[in-house]
């Protein structure tokens, strides 16, 4: 039935096509058919509807008053079909609609509003929707196009991309005045002797802090006065270890500013752990919409983008 269905379109559009040039010679010409195939359809349609359509000699082509009745109707069908057709493809070019990502609270702090900034102004008839969290989730039951992850964190069946920066460290800091008070770290294990901010996981459990030098691995469980959610509550974190209520752990980006103003001192940074960026991921199993085609494409081509 769908085969028969198929073939009933192609018959109708030969019809049309043979009713508008007024032959069979120029309507296989503009569709660039042959003569015989065009009849062909014309008279399996005939046969399907079972009324005569064309008035057919040896001189002229002309259509029935069926025909005409059939001609009126499926004329503006097929201008809709092209239409519906162009628009699409139109789309390839000049991608229009809603793309929905969700990412980890550090990208958006970090480098995704730079990066986002300049695919909209590329792509202004597309609005991007931003659902941030700390937690790992299933972009598809979510109803999201695509996510952002580090490694570690991709889910299965899911075509990844780099994005953003592609080496980061995570740093470790505190108030000059606090290292005063403690003394400087030398070593990893040091920091069980301070007070330290730790950030807790969506999952519940508490970060590790990790460090790495010369093969050497180190994983701290430290301890202080202050646990922060490591989503929505960094920025209380980092603010409170500005004021001397102990260390903290976090993106080095995301300290930078702390870091340069005097705010914070970094401590141990020959330890500090680095990894590789973020990826882009969507899934493979699925036609990629005209937005997240066009972000796919814009990622490739931005400076961050490896090669």
């Amino acid at each position: 039935m769908p085969k028969r269905t198929t073939d009933e379109l192609g018959d109708l559009k030969a019809f049309a096509a043979v009713a508008h040039a007024g032959g069979f010679r120029e309507a296989a010409r503009l569709l660039q058919l042959s003569p015989s195939g065009l009849s062909d359809a014309v008279r399996r349609l005939e046969t399907h509807l079972g009324v005569r359509l064309l008035h057919r000699t040896t001189r002229s082509v002309s259509v029935t008053e069926q025909g005409a009745q059939l001609l009126e109707r499926i004329t503006p069908a097929f201008a809709e079909l092209s239409l519906a057709l162009k628009t699409v493809t139109s789309s390839r070019d000049k991608p229009a609609g809603n793309l929905r990502l969700n990412v980890p609270v550090n990208a958006t702090r970090l480098f995704l509003a730079p990066l986002l900034t300049r695919f909209l102004q590329r792509y202004p008839d597309i609005s991007v929707e931003v659902v941030a969290e700390s937690g790992v989730i299933d972009i598809l039951a979510a109803g999201c196009d695509a996510g952002i992850r580090y490694d570690e964190r991709l889910e299965q069946d899911m075509i990844a991309i780099p994005i953003g920066p592609r080496e980061q460290r995570f740093a470790t800091a505190a108030a000059p005045a606090l290292l005063e008070q403690f003394g400087r770290p030398q070593h990893p294990h040091d920091l069980l002797k301070l007070p330290c901010l730790r950030g807790r996981f969506a999952k519940g459990n508490l970060e590790r802090w990790t460090y790495q030098r010369d093969g050497e691995m180190y994983h701290i469980d430290p301890h202080g006065p202050l646990i922060y959610s490591g989503g929505s509550a960094v920025d209380m974190g980092v603010a409170m270890a500005a004021e001397g209520v102990g260390v903290i752990y976090l993106f080095e980006a995301w300290l930078q500013p702390w870091l340069e103003s005097g705010q914070l001192e970094p401590i141990l940074e020959p330890w500090w752990q680095t990894f590789t960026g973020p990826f882009l991921y969507y899934s493979g199993r699925k036609l990629v919409p005209p937005p997240l085609r066009a972000f796919i494409d814009f990622v490739k081509t931005s400076d961050s983008y490896p090669g």
